[in-house]
């Protein structure tokens, strides 16, 4: 009796740490989200006043007179410092994709290299890569404008994405690597017994299996280049300027027409989270398959 009864407390005492530890995790979780989406929030509190964004100043949590306004300013390049609001637009969606897609070619076939082929010495490569981040980018930026003037590249897009492409790719190869760890040798060894050529196991074999990893190497990409601010304004002229450039003439400006640039940044942010939306069956693969794999 004394033992069944025991065991019965027991029970209690881990169902009761279960709905403690799930109630606390469910309150750390709401506490996140509200203040992750709070800069998100003001940022289209701004937006929707129709008073260059005074309202930031006035401790409202809605615009007395919401207006969509600003963004008809925006899309028809009528507000202050975006009169070339789609060209900058355009030029950072070329910078973003173009890194994406270079981040995306180079890591995948540096890390079959590595991986799949056996590569001699390869962990050294990839070791001596990962060191590069041992140096802040903002060190890096004067010898690589140097760099860039000597080879007639400056005030070129091309300039800005190497750049980028130089820095996400050691990033990109490690995840790339500690992923493949999970696809059999077999797969590799079953292909060439049937002939297949290296080339041909890394299109059939290789990139079908990696897709959730690289899912994760382009959104993380596109999001370095996306965000980046030093080497665009750096590298880049007026003619050639990008949205987070421009965004960034606010701090320059005692007047700045906040409601309208914060309009251009709730535009700004679509194309990333566009991405996430088309890969994120694939990133959520890679997690369901990383947790079985534990």
């Amino acid at each position: 009796m004394t033992i069944a009864l025991a065991g019965v407390a027991a029970a209690r005492r881990r169902q009761w740490r279960r709905l403690l530890t799930e109630g606390s995790s469910i309150l750390l979780g709401v506490v996140l989200l509200i203040w992750s989406l709070m800069p998100v929030y003001n940022m289209l509190l701004i937006a929707l006043d129709p008073d260059d964004g005074e309202v930031q100043f006035d401790g409202n949590l809605w615009p007395p007179d919401p207006s969509l306004s600003s963004f008809h300013e925006v899309v028809t390049q009528q507000a202050r410092y975006l009169e070339n609001f789609w060209q900058q637009f355009a030029n950072s969606v070329y910078i973003g994709l173009l890194t994406m897609l270079l981040t995306v070619l180079i890591g995948s076939l540096a890390s079959f290299a590595v991986s799949r082929l056996r590569l001699r010495h390869g962990s050294l490569v990839t070791n001596a890569a990962l060191l590069t981040y041992a140096v802040p980018a903002s060190f890096v930026i004067v010898p690589y404008y140097w760099i860039m003037y000597r080879y007639g590249l400056l005030d070129n897009l091309w300039a800005v994405i190497s750049a980028q492409v130089a820095f996400a790719t050691p990033f990109a190869v490690l995840i790339l690597l500690l992923y493949g760890r999970l696809i059999p040798f077999e797969l590799d060894d079953a292909a060439r017994v049937e002939g297949a050529s290296a080339l041909q196991v890394y299109l059939r074999i290789y990139l079908p299996l990696m897709m959730p990893a690289l899912a994760i190497v382009a959104i993380y990409a596109l999001l370095l280049a996306w965000n980046d601010y030093l080497y665009q304004a750096t590298l880049l002229s007026v003619r050639n300027m990008t949205v987070s450039v421009t965004q960034g003439q606010l701090f320059e400006d005692v007047d700045a027409p906040w409601n309208a640039m914060m309009a251009a940044a709730m535009l700004y942010v679509l194309p990333p989270i566009a991405l996430l939306v088309v890969l994120r069956r694939y990133v959520v693969a890679s997690l369901s398959l990383h947790a079985a794999r534990r």
